[in-house]
């Protein structure tokens, strides 16, 4: 009730005063320090409820009185005048003034973050707020105020489409020491925000209120943080917010550092910077955002890339769209760092369903898989089970799911001449086939099982371990069911396939990519462009009486229940 009383106070002086006056106040402010006592009453216009020509107007006679001082007036931290027994007057005023820079930079960056401040005079504060930034800390580099700025940005109740982030992000973070200290900044904050939120799990469910800040908070870190570009990844001089260039790199000599240790520097809090953040509770949407980011700008740009692979693995254990976008970047780690994950192929197998054909970064998706199963030294069994997996999910699949499908199968078959059987496997070649799985089961009930009945696939649909799947027993029919497929794109590709391969010939692999990206309006494009020079034609001497012919069924008879019905009718009739 007191703040509330107060903030009454302050808006009837306020009222008092004409923006003609206000001027006049803020001319005297600058001309001679007897009129030193307009400052705070000029700080009060420095508020969200106050019109935005007032706010502008102290703002400007402030930023101009406050400037050629700074570099004199003491720290935050000095020594209080009171404990001195003979203080200075000038030290006195210095640190009264110094009390009140705090107390406008605070306004400021409150009127910067209010959603009741005018867009266009938050634009002005904001860079006030970097002009302090700029030569607050005795003409260098003030973090202080800039991680005050950025934290009230992100704990603010400000969209992620704000004006503010957009400014801040476009116009200064082509700065290398404002992204340095940005980094540093994030790191401070995603602690900050793992702490509230471990507090905030220790609480009772019913008093999660600012639950949804916390995760706004993460949204606008991530939008700032995936806007903050590595040095190397910009090619242009060191360009400096600060001209002391020196503090970057905590010195305090003025001497022109080096690119080099500038970008040894700043790929050091890039990193501890990204790791922070990965530590907190993502949102699903910053979640899959995250994942998309980090291998293409991210991963090649910190200082030791296999940190991630915690942060990878968990992602890639969840399973689903989510193991789909880890994908990309956890094969980077292992092909390029080195990262060793030995339940990788099984984990990749189970991601083998109907629904990644319709996932939005299944062209991706299909691209790693095969480079993943490129290596000529995969055993058997593991080559058979994702033949065969891909086989039975292309009954399923799109038209366009199918091509991708049997361009897979068919550079596996290529690298893994060894399973080539399973093309056309012919009737008591199955127990000549010599595996690991045929000597854990030689008995010979299995054995005759097969060979009564040879229309039985041994093969384990709903198996998630590749090695139990039975795949090394079983053929690859669903590619020959594709010859029959409705698509005619599909049926052709699969022949041409399976004739390739029956020659028996080294045949160069088929590019994924020309067909990771297809769907059925690619399908139907390819058709329609494509030229035909005989059209099919279904032509009768005679009209057909009955849609299948006796030929069609040898042994079989059919019956016209009408016609039966017909002629027990007669047959009640007459009696």
């Amino acid at each position: 009730m007191a703040s509330v009383a107060s903030e009454k106070k302050k808006q009837k002086k306020r009222n008092k005063h004409s923006l003609s006056e206000l001027k006049t106040m803020g001319q005297q402010l600058l001309t001679s320090r007897a009129h030193v006592n307009n400052l705070p009453l000029l700080l009060t216009f420095i508020n969200p409820n106050s019109p935005p020509q007032y706010a502008l107007e102290s703002l400007l006679s402030l930023q101009s009185f406050f400037t050629p001082l700074i570099p004199k007036l003491p720290s935050s931290s000095s020594r209080h005048p009171d404990s001195d027994p003979n203080p200075d007057p000038e030290f006195i005023y210095l640190t009264w003034l110094r009390s009140k820079f705090d107390e406008l930079t605070h306004s400021l960056i409150d009127l910067v973050v209010s959603s009741q401040s005018d867009g266009a005079l938050r634009e002005v504060v904001l860079d006030s707020i970097m002009e302090f930034v700029k030569v607050g800390n005795a003409g260098k580099f003030n973090t202080a105020i800039y991680h005050k700025l950025l934290r009230a940005i992100v704990r603010s109740e400000l969209g992620v489409d704000d004006i503010v982030l957009d400014m801040l992000s476009e116009k200064y973070f082509n700065y290398v020491d404002v992204r340095l200290y940005t980094c540093s900044s994030f790191e401070k904050l995603a602690r900050t925000l793992e702490k509230e939120e471990n507090k905030e799990a220790s609480q009772d469910a019913n008093d999660l209120l600012s639950r949804p800040s916390i995760e706004l908070s993460i949204q606008k870190m991530y939008k700032l943080l995936a806007c903050i570009q590595p040095l190397e990844a910009v090619q242009e001089k060191l360009e400096m917010w600060n001209d002391s260039a020196g503090t970057l790199l905590g010195k305090n000599n003025d001497k022109v550092l080096s690119s080099k240790n500038v970008a040894k520097k700043m790929k050091l809090k890039f990193t501890k910077a990204w790791i922070s953040f990965l530590s907190l509770p993502l949102p699903l949407d910053v979640y899959k955002e995250v994942l998309v980011t980090l291998h293409q700008s991210v991963i090649s740009h910190l200082s030791n890339p296999i940190m991630l692979c915690d942060f990878l693995t968990r992602s890639y254990d969840i399973g689903g769209v989510v193991s789909v976008m880890a994908l990309s970047s956890l094969f980077i780690l292992m092909t390029q760092h080195g990262l060793e994950y030995p339940n990788f192929y099984n984990k990749l197998y189970a991601l083998l369903e109907p629904s990644v054909f319709m996932a939005k970064h299944r062209s991706k998706f299909f691209q790693l898989l095969d480079s993943c199963l490129k290596s000529s030294l995969l055993p058997a069994y593991l080559a058979a089970a994702f033949c065969k997996k891909l086989s039975r999910l292309a009954l399923f699949a799109p038209p366009s799911g199918a091509l991708v499908i049997i361009a897979l199968v068919h550079n596996l078959l290529q690298r893994h001449p060894s399973i080539n059987f399973l093309v056309h496997r012919e009737m008591g070649l199955d127990t000549a086939i010599d595996t690991s799985e045929d000597k854990n089961s030689t008995d010979g009930a299995n054995k005759d099982l097969f060979e009564e009945k040879p229309g039985i696939d041994h093969f384990k649909n709903e198996e998630n371990d590749p090695k139990n799947t039975n795949a090394i027993r079983s053929s690859l029919w669903e590619i020959d069911t594709l010859r029959h497929h409705y698509s005619p794109p599909v049926s052709r590709f699969a022949l041409s396939v399976l004739n390739d391969l029956a020659v028996r010939s080294r045949i160069p692999e088929i590019a994924v990519s020309d067909f990771s990206s297809g769907s059925y309006a690619t399908i139907f494009g390819d058709e329609i462009r494509r030229r035909v020079k005989q059209v099919p034609l279904a032509f009768y001497k005679t009209t057909p009486a009955c849609l299948f012919s006796e030929l069609d069924f040898p042994g079989w008879t059919f019956k016209d229940d009408h016609q039966d019905t017909s002629a027990k009718r007669k047959r009640v009739d007459s009696v």
